[in-house]
């Protein structure tokens, strides 16, 4: 955690100086900004730490309580702030917070509590109905903002929900399926439009998706941008600091699209690197969660260890155009303060579940 996270603030300086300085900021503007939310983010995750995890269950109607809340306000108030033509956040202009990041959380911790406490009902469908009542709106006012924290929360409860049932078919057939409606993305996407369920611009992503080259100024130019930043950076990379694209040529080169400077300046190499850390970080919450003390623990790390691990794949599988365009953030290296800080703290309930388990983890 420490090392991604610091290696995170040595790339947002080296992708953002030049932004920041055209912007008439210092060149250490982003890194400084984000730095403070780190060490806030890193006092936190030690406090929660230290705590009795099965403490945040207390808190899980009032968490939900504030989340959907905070998503109407986003949605249906003036008070949404709107940046880049999306409603996402509350606050001001320099101040901002990004509600989706809470409802991470939020629905980790509810399933926790709602599949410890049901017990063997949770193989019942109509239990299966009533989490779908409790979960589906909060995903879906997140999702009318936010497609990509829409489809992390939606593959969060998944994938607990797979954890904890027996009945194992219903999910092996939505994979199924999802695998279909990826295979056949452009005539499924146009349908969708034409029935209101998708928006045009998100219509547009699949079609550049399959074709990017043919929207080389259009909807295919961040991605192009990016392809080029990956490719140029060969095997060991430019060095640290001399990526060409971070020239605004390549958009969100300090959030979104970090990982194509990063594969530009490092290579394949430094890659590599990252792509590993972030499968150890994985591997060692899914384990950690296998061997907790009891089953609201094992959900707890389970839930976390998925977020990362689906937000991580996600991120680099749209940088190198593997899955079609949507903002989504790299944990621990895009610039973000609201993202950065929850991730902290979700690091931090995974380092209290490890700490309170009966056997000594290696």
């Amino acid at each position: 955690i420490i090392f991604l996270t610091v290696f995170g603030l040595i790339m947002i300086y080296s992708s953002s100086a030049y932004n920041a300085q055209v912007s008439r900021q210092p060149s250490n503007y982003y890194m400084v900004r984000q730095g403070q939310i780190a060490v806030a983010g890193f006092i936190l995750m030690l406090i929660i730490s230290k705590i009795d995890y099965h403490f945040l269950a207390k808190f899980t109607v009032p968490a939900v309580v504030v989340s959907y809340i905070c998503e109407i306000l986003v949605t249906f108030t003036p008070l949404g702030i709107a940046v880049n033509g999306k409603k996402r956040w509350l606050g001001t202009r320099s101040l901002r917070f990004q509600p989706a990041e809470l409802v991470k959380i939020v629905v980790i911790l509810l399933l926790a509590v709602l599949i410890t406490r049901l017990g063997k009902q949770i193989n019942e469908w109509r239990v299966w109905g009533m989490i779908a009542v409790l979960i589906g709106p909060l995903a879906l006012l997140v999702t009318m903002n936010n497609l990509s924290s829409g489809i992390i929360i939606c593959g969060i409860a998944f994938v607990m929900m797979f954890i904890a049932c027996k009945r194992k078919w219903p999910f092996i057939a939505t994979v199924a399926l999802g695998i279909t409606v990826i295979v056949f993305a452009p005539p499924v996407a146009i349908a969708l439009e034409k029935a209101g369920i998708l928006h045009s611009y998100q219509l547009s992503r699949i079609l550049v998706w399959k074709n990017p080259e043919a929207y080389p100024k259009s909807g295919g130019y961040q991605v192009l941008q990016g392809l080029y930043a990956i490719g140029s950076g060969g095997l060991m990379g430019l060095g640290l600091g001399k990526s060409c694209q971070k020239y605004l040529y390549l958009p969100e080169e300090h959030n979104d699209y970090i990982f194509p400077i990063l594969c530009e300046e490092l290579g394949f190499v430094g890659a590599v690197v990252v792509i590993l850390l972030f499968i150890l970080l994985i591997v060692r919450g899914y384990y950690i969660a296998m061997h907790a003390r009891d089953r609201f623990g094992a959900l707890l790390a389970a839930g976390i260890s998925t977020h990362i691990a689906l937000q991580t794949f996600l991120n680099i599988g749209v940088v190198t155009n593997f899955l079609p365009a949507t903002g989504i953030s790299l944990p621990f290296f895009s610039y973000g303060g609201t993202a950065l800080l929850m991730q902290l703290f979700e690091a931090g309930v995974v380092l209290a579940v490890s700490r309170q388990n009966d056997n000594k983890l290696l």
